[in-house]
């Protein structure tokens, strides 16, 4: 009995949430867009987390590269939009890693801790009816720190930095046998952007406290910041469940006010992936 009245309770839900005109998420079935199911309403969100390799340089700290490990999560939403004759799409991206490295001589190690959120959109190029090619543009904000065990002066430095990328994605639904597959590859190259930076031996304390910040907001672009992040992600379908693995390849960096800065990552992730519907009722004035 108990059982039947949660299956009826969660049954009902949907229609009592569209007869209260609230917005909520359903699980979309797979044959949904196949019976008329608006793309517009169609969302897909995947989390992934991941371990790999880390290779972190900044001369404001060190003369010296530091390797190791890095941890990273990542969270992702993308769905159609109205624009465009629908074939605008619209991505979030957010990731955050932390870093745990180390200098070729083993007697220092760094911290790092360092996020990344993307926002934009796609134009939608349907070459097959399992082949398309997108391209945009997103707003591409970065942000963290970098410690220092072994410095005494200055230990940490601080990154903080806006782009506006160039952003292109290859997407291919295969088969191999019965067992469908959606490959995917991305890549974000920031065109033009902002950072902060303070000079080669100036102090936060200087910056911050005694108000000498004058020179530490710099224009970045090709020419300065040659940055590029590309992932290549596959979808995997497990039971009723679906699987993301992916590689990304990260590689951000700087020269600007006399110091160098770089930090890539190779890193493999892994994490579900949730096809969902949103429900809109009609509002009551």
């Amino acid at each position: 009995m108990r059982r039947y009245c949660r299956f009826t309770l969660y049954r009902l839900l949907p229609l009592l949430c569209l007869l209260a005109g609230v917005k909520t998420f359903a699980q979309l079935p797979e044959t949904a867009l196949s019976v008329g199911v608006k793309p517009t309403r169609y969302v897909t969100r995947a989390t992934l987390y991941g371990v790999g390799f880390a290779n972190v340089y900044d001369t404001y700290l060190s003369p010296q590269e530091y390797k190791g490990v890095d941890f990273r999560l990542s969270h992702e939403s993308m769905r159609m939009t109205r624009f465009m004759d629908g074939r605008l799409s619209l991505q979030s991206f957010f990731q955050a890693d932390v870093g745990y490295t180390h200098n070729h001589v083993e007697n220092n190690n760094t911290f790092s801790m360092l996020a990344n959120w993307n926002y934009g959109l796609h134009y939608n190029f349907p070459i097959t009816e399992n082949f398309k090619l997108l391209a945009g543009g997103l707003v591409d904000l970065d942000g963290g720190a970098l410690y220092n065990l072994r410095n005494s002066n200055n230990p940490a430095s601080v990154r903080a930095y806006g782009n506006i990328d160039a952003s292109g994605m290859a997407v291919w639904r295969v088969r191999v046998g019965h067992y469908p597959l959606t490959l995917r590859y991305q890549v974000n190259l920031p065109l033009m952007g902002m950072m902060f930076s303070p000079h080669y031996g100036q102090s936060y304390y200087e910056i911050f406290t005694l108000g000498n910040h004058r020179g530490v907001l710099h224009f970045t672009s090709l020419h300065n910041a040659l940055s590029l992040r590309q992932m290549l992600t596959a979808d995997l379908p497990v039971r009723r469940a679906k699987m993301r693995v992916a590689y990304l390849w990260d590689m951000q960096q700087s020269k600007v006010s006399g110091l160098r800065t770089h930090a890539y990552g190779h890193v493999f992730m892994v994490g579900m992936v949730k096809d969902l519907y949103l429900l809109e009722g009609k509002r009551h004035r």
